[in-house]
């Protein structure tokens, strides 16, 4: 049986109309995250499908240790929350220790579980304690069929508020590649299933100092996975991913995402036969 997830006024599952997670990778700066949210909002309301607003105040996991991470946990969610207010939507962010679940969920309609953590069973149970709904990225070097036990750690705490997102596969040292099998596997588990496209373009370490990637290939990959049928489409987008601080090379400018966007909500109806 597929689970229908509430996040905020929406409903989200794999047989409802795609929702969109989007924002940037990291927030810049107050300025620039607000305009760049505003902008992904005008967009995404041309096709009346969920939005949910996307954040991270720390990437944790930057290759170099000189790399940009963010403004930290209180600024960053002092950030959110005036997003929040200003965009009214609802808002997603990641979590990387279990002592920022509690804090985050203040603010935060979703926790994420960065693909890197998501067998870390204390970072999960923290989470699913807050009864927040949680959002776990698949491992780049986990089978979709071992999400299983990922899921069952957090339905221990009575929390069955859970997305499944995939966002790729190890292939060598410096490269992803997507099984689009994944998402039929995870689809078994009766949680909605999301579709990470630009995380699933990266080129991990391939810079030397930071992350490479490929924006171009995130609008192919998405539109294959969305013919499957899943619940949403997670991306990063920045006014200009030349100039970003993370991600830069995976994330989709805005004209792109416009047109991805409208394409993906095109094959979401086809697919699911909306009138």
């Amino acid at each position: 049986m597929q689970k229908t997830i509430k996040i905020g006024k929406y409903s989200l599952s794999n047989s409802r109309p795609l929702a969109f997670m989007a924002g940037t990778c990291v927030i810049e700066s107050e300025k620039h995250y607000l305009a760049t949210a505003q902008a992904l909002k005008a967009l995404i309301a041309k096709t009346k499908h969920p939005f949910i607003l996307k954040a991270s105040f720390d990437k944790a996991n930057r290759t170099s240790v000189n790399a940009y991470r963010g403004p930290g946990l209180a600024k960053g969610l002092s950030i959110l929350a005036r997003a929040k207010e200003a965009t009214k939507l609802p808002v997603l962010v990641d979590v990387h220790e279990p002592w920022q679940a509690e804090e985050a969920a203040q603010v935060a309609d979703v926790l994420q579980i960065p693909a890197f953590l998501c067998r870390q069973t204390d970072l999960l149970l923290a989470c699913a304690d807050t009864g927040r709904v949680i959002n776990v990225k698949k491992g780049q070097f986990l089978s979709p069929g071992a999400m299983e036990q990922v899921i069952k750690k957090i339905e221990s705490r009575g929390n069955h508020k859970i997305l499944l997102t995939e966002r790729g596969a190890s292939f060598g040292y410096g490269d992803l590649v997507v099984d689009m099998r994944a998402l039929e596997i995870m689809k078994q588990f009766g949680y909605p299933v999301i579709f990470d496209a630009t995380h699933s373009v990266q080129r991990p370490g391939a810079l030397g100092t930071c992350t490479g990637g490929n924006r171009a290939m995130a609008p192919v990959l998405a539109k294959a996975a969305v013919a499957l049928g899943i619940a949403g489409v997670f991306f990063e987008a920045h006014p200009n991913p030349d100039k970003a601080l993370s991600d830069g090379p995976n994330s989709l400018d805005l004209p792109l995402a416009a047109r991805m966007v409208r394409e993906l909500c095109k094959i979401d109806d086809v697919v699911k036969k909306f009138k």
